[in-house]
């Protein structure tokens, strides 16, 4: 059994997919399990393993639901006579947990924002994938840890396969760049798409992507990338994008940049106001 619940659980590692294990860690009195039994709940409601069936497990696979949902792990003690009526009388502490893979981050330019960034972001739990078609600078030696991929925007849309679990930094060197890697990731599933460049920026390319195919899913685009923490240097702006992505991924609240939520971007996607004066206006 416990065989089976390792393979399962490397088989859903390997595709990506969410779960969530329990596992008694202690076990004391008469118990069906003992310390190291294991239950895995798939995304998908499937099941792998016991911790020992009855009203013990049915209280885990609730907590495990509960957590598969909320990210948050969870030591369950219950005492298996007084709180939930089982013959058995043990006592039972059952840690739950949720397992994903690491999460990509696919990261548009191997400029010092880049390099900085993806060496930070390997730290905190990413995969990353780094496109910049300069074979000087998008090299092993600069990117020891990440994939590496040699080209434009354009050329790799299609290769990269963006799913809804991908985080995407878009830092390239060239402002035509920027947009169109916003252009082909925006219409692809994405997680999170952070863009470098100030407010006037963000909203010229976003203009001009809305000029020539129409308003861009924005909802989970963050431009200007990064927390608001004054960050001026390479490594500086690299933490201010590594602390986003944390609190992202654990929903807590901090103060993003995101300019596609000011109000004037939509009088500038109606010719109503040029970036230039929207950048002057106050935040809200």
């Amino acid at each position: 059994m416990e065989k089976d619940v390792t393979e399962a659980l490397l088989a859903l590692l390997d595709s990506g997919q969410l779960g969530a294990l329990a596992t008694v860690i202690r076990a004391s009195g008469s118990t069906p399990q003992r310390p190291g039994a294991r239950l895995l709940l798939r995304a998908d409601g499937t099941m792998v393993g016991t911790v020992g069936g009855g009203a013990i497990e049915q209280t885990v696979i609730e907590a495990l639901r509960g957590c598969l949902s909320s990210g948050r792990p969870e030591v369950l003690i219950r005492d298996l006579g007084r709180d939930l009526g089982m013959c058995c009388g043990g006592r039972m502490e059952v840690f739950v947990e949720r397992v994903e893979a690491r999460p990509r981050l696919v990261l548009f330019g191997a400029g010092h924002v880049g390099r900085a960034t993806a060496a930070l972001a390997d730290t905190i739990g990413f995969d990353v994938t780094v496109i910049d078609d300069r074979e000087e600078l998008n090299t092993e030696a600069r990117f020891p840890t990440a994939a590496r991929i040699v080209a434009e925007p354009s050329e790799v849309a299609d290769e990269l396969g963006l799913t809804d679990r991908d985080f995407v930094l878009i830092v390239t060197h060239d402002h035509r760049l920027d947009e169109e890697a916003l252009d082909v990731t925006c219409r692809r599933p994405h997680r999170y798409i952070g863009m470098i460049g100030s407010k006037r920026k963000v909203f010229r390319v976003i203009q001009r992507i809305h000029a020539r195919r129409g308003t861009p899913a924005l909802a989970r685009v963050y431009a200007p990338v990064g927390l608001d923490i004054g960050a001026v240097t390479p490594e500086e702006i690299a933490v201010s994008i590594g602390a986003e992505l944390v609190a992202l991924r654990h929903g807590a609240q901090a103060p993003h940049m995101r300019a596609v939520d000011h109000p004037a971007l939509a009088r500038v996607l109606a010719g109503e106001l040029t970036p230039e004066a929207a950048e002057k206006l106050p935040d809200r």
